[in-house]
């Protein structure tokens, strides 16, 4: 087996969390730690408005 990583290249870390089963990795340098949020609105389709839409958001499902 061979490893073609960079000796060399930073790497990350695993860090404990204190009175957490989950740990922690340090960021890769020259990443973004703080991404975009994204905000999911029902109301606000993405795409162009079709035909039937309006009487798509209007329906309810069977089990409600």
């Amino acid at each position: 087996m061979t490893d073609e990583r960079d000796p060399d290249a930073p790497r990350q870390k695993v860090v404990r969390i204190a009175g957490s089963r989950r740990a922690r990795l340090t960021p890769v340098p020259g990443t973004d730690t703080d991404p975009e949020r994204v905000v999911k609105d029902p109301q606000r389709p993405k795409g162009p408005k079709g035909p039937n839409d309006d009487q798509l958001m209007q329906d309810v499902p069977p089990h409600y």
